[in-house]
């Protein structure tokens, strides 16, 4: 029993005291929140529906701070084992967004045939996450990759880029799910584990790489923190490991011409 004194008498030292008990227990923290979240739910029942005059021992904002998982990119090898097996120039031009832009699966498909910039080589998005919208850019391999797949799109009323290509919805937007399904098919055939969010993942790691400044990548991807984009950084960060070795040259050289 996780109190041992009357209900109106918790306090939220003890709630605290319990907190430390269960983490000596190793209960995982998202475990530790619903316990809390239960009692807290208890407490409000107590006082708002049967009237008691209790205090809620859990305040607001009393909880375990999760764990963050660091971002998973793709490797150079997996990329081309997913892309080798990519028959539909439709996902082809799907995914080269996603890996090339940046974008979320949702972006993609509400993806506009008028939100494409031919003539300057970028993308309008439009209402991303958050409700921002925001420019990407479309790299030389993108823009083939979309304008072969504009070669055999259906003729049609739909605004929206990526259609349906067979079936009962033929013709009709393709959904985030749709999406979603190609490419783990693609994945079971290229023998790799792959998300949409992944290929963003991979965009935001290779440019850091490739020593693209950290405000760029914020901006491309739409984060409205650049803490968020922080992370990329606690992945393989070959941009950190050129910088290292090179002010470490130069401090090297400093300490000949002065020591001899």
């Amino acid at each position: 029993m996780w109190v041992d004194r009357p209900l109106e008498e918790v306090t939220h030292r003890k709630i605290g005291a319990y907190i430390d008990y269960l983490l000596r227990r190793r209960l995982a923290p998202k475990t530790i929140n619903c316990y809390l979240i239960s009692i807290r739910r208890f407490y409000d029942f107590l006082r708002f529906e049967e009237d008691l005059p209790v205090d809620n021992p859990v305040r607001k904002g009393c909880h375990l701070r999760l764990s963050k998982p660091l971002p998973k990119h793709l490797r150079d090898q997996e990329v081309k084992q997913l892309l080798s097996v990519v028959t539909s120039k439709r996902d082809l031009a799907i995914i080269m967004l996603m890996l090339r832009s940046g974008l979320r699966v949702t972006e993609a498909v509400n993806i506009t045939l008028g939100a494409i910039d031919w003539h300057r080589k970028r993308l309008y998005v439009y209402l991303g996450k958050g409700g921002r919208d925001r420019v990407v850019y479309i790299s030389p391999d993108t823009y083939k990759a979309l304008a072969a797949y504009l070669q055999v799109r259906p003729v049609c009323r739909a605004k929206r880029l990526f259609l349906v290509e067979r079936g009962r919805y033929k013709g009709k937007p393709i959904s985030v799910r749709g999406v979603q399904k190609r490419i783990e098919a693609y994945a079971r055939e290229a023998g790799t584990k792959v998300s949409c969010h992944q290929l963003r993942h991979t965009m935001a790691t290779q440019l850091l790489n490739a020593d693209a400044d950290l405000v760029t990548i914020q901006d491309l991807l739409g984060h409205s923190r650049i803490k968020t984009t922080q992370r990329y950084c606690k992945l393989c960060n070959l941009k950190v490991e050129r910088d290292y070795f090179a002010a470490m040259d130069r401090l090297l050289e400093t300490a000949i011409d002065r020591f001899g």
